[in-house]
């Protein structure tokens, strides 16, 4: 999760980009957020925000922030409207985990759907070190005519 988060999506996006990340408990969300933060040079550790909803990580160089954000809590769309990240929007990556309603934020988004598998089939009860299916999926003009280097 961390060398495709680095390798194929780190180099594409870019400040004011929206990812929807979406997959069960242990798909590897986080995973993926931290392999897009290294590559993005961002301060880190960067962790789960379960129990703290949003964290903005600077970039210790020139780039973009990253605004991490674990919807999973939140009950309503009033409630991630609260957390006022249409004020880092524009400026930083923003990573939402289970950002279904998130979708509101922006027309344009990257929705990154990751499913763990076990024997070649989807199954959320696989375990943690299992394989993945990752599918990648542009929203909006932004994401017309990008190409994800042969991940799907």
């Amino acid at each position: 999760m961390r060398a495709l988060a680095r390798d194929i999506v780190a180099p594409l996006v870019r400040p004011g980009d929206l990812l929807i990340l979406t997959g069960d408990l242990g798909a590897g969300k986080t995973t993926f957020t931290q392999g897009l933060g290294a590559a993005l040079g961002v301060r880190g550790p960067i962790a789960s925000p379960t129990f703290i909803i949003a964290r903005t990580h600077p970039n210790l160089g020139d780039g973009p922030a990253l605004v991490h954000v674990d919807a999973y809590r939140l009950a309503s769309l009033a409630e991630l409207d609260d957390l006022d990240l249409d004020a880092t929007l524009e400026d930083a990556v923003t990573v939402v985990e289970w950002g279904d309603p998130a979708v509101a934020l922006s027309d344009d988004r990257l929705h990154v759907v990751i499913s763990r598998t076990r024997g070649g089939e989807i199954d959320p009860e696989a375990p943690d070190g299992g394989d993945r299916v990752v599918t990648l999926e542009g929203h909006g003009a932004r994401w017309v005519g990008i190409e994800f280097g042969g991940a799907s």
